[in-house]
């Protein structure tokens, strides 16, 4: 089978495709066929040795949706033949999605509902997982409650605007002019231009005065913003950051307002079939879909990978081997 392979660490270059054996599913795994494969930052970070090493060669990749082509001994509750997503295979040791078959853990599939789209639900994996885990895990997020999404053209930013909406949160989202339109459609009851030097000013009013929970995705550049906009006991959730050294300038503004803050990572997960499950329920019920900015082959996974850091887009890439 074809699949691209990282020989040594480093930049997208380092990848190329290779002829390799189709691996045997392990006792607990699948087999899969992979129909899709979502492109997220998290691969690059594997590639470039910025997360914990893997071992080499190695296949990037963490999520996948594809068909059962084998079960191991001790599987029962999957088939050949079903249909299936899931994220977090490419870390722990286990070889990645950018493949023609991937072998993955049963802990970390589900089944895929007949109704949603094999090449949507490859890109859902991070996304989603990591949207449902901040906004209805960490954060407890109510109907009515006012919710504020960093980022809404983001993987995770427009899975959240969905999540958001599914819940009957009134949602509050920024991002780049050109997407306004596309999210109000998502669900998003206010789209901000996060370049706007009032911006905290249009959440505060969006929010009749404060929101309940925020998503945050660039920390070091949000954090005081986020304390100054949150109402009495909001609840911050934090993702990521570009730079890793977060600080407030007025800590006050937080304490003032008794604001939790819960820091988290998808991988860090209890069971991912949990959300992942939730995920399905939604994309079944077309309350959710992932917005495929672009595919590519297992041939242009480098370009892929320069993409995801690099450009501007709405949702997600995807290669389908």
């Amino acid at each position: 089978m074809r699949a691209v392979r990282l020989n040594d660490h480093g930049g997208p270059e380092a990848l190329a495709v290779e002829d390799v054996d189709r691996p045997d599913p392990g006792p607990d795994e699948l087999l899969v066929e992979v129909a899709a494969a979502g492109v997220n930052p998290v691969d690059t970070y594997f590639r470039d040795g910025s997360y914990d090493p893997v071992g080499l060669p190695f296949t990037p990749g963490v999520d996948l949706a594809g068909v059962v082509a084998a079960t191991g001994a001790d599987v029962d509750e999957f088939d050949e033949g079903d249909r299936v997503f899931g994220t977090g295979i490419g870390n722990g040791g286990h070889q990645g999605a950018y493949a023609e078959y991937a072998t993955v853990p049963t802990d970390r599939v589900v089944h895929l509902p007949d109704g949603a789209d094999l090449t949507e639900a490859g890109a859902a994996g991070v996304a989603a997982v990591t949207a449902w885990r901040a906004l209805v895990d960490h954060a407890d997020l109510n109907p009515a409650e006012h919710c504020l999404v960093h980022g809404g053209s983001g993987g995770v930013g427009h899975a959240a605007v969905q999540i958001g909406d599914a819940v009957s949160a009134r949602v509050i989202t920024t991002a780049r002019e050109a997407y306004h339109d596309e999210l109000a459609a998502m669900g998003a009851e206010t789209v901000l231009d996060y370049g706007r030097d009032d911006l905290a000013d249009a959440v505060t009013e969006a929010s009749d005065g404060g929101v309940d929970v925020v998503l945050d995705h660039r920390l070091d550049d949000y954090l005081q913003f986020d304390a100054d906009v949150a109402a009495t006991g909001a609840r911050v959730v934090g993702i990521g950051e570009n730079s890793p050294d977060p600080a407030f300038t007025n800590d006050g503004a937080a304490r003032s307002k008794d604001v939790s803050y819960q820091f988290m990572t998808m991988f860090n997960t209890p069971d991912l079939r949990v959300p992942l499950r939730g995920a399905a329920h939604l994309m079944e019920r077309d309350a959710l879909s992932i917005e495929l900015a672009r595919t590519y082959g297992l041939d242009e996974a480098s370009e892929a990978q320069r993409a995801v850091l690099e450009d501007s887009f709405l949702g997600k890439l995807v290669i389908e081997p």
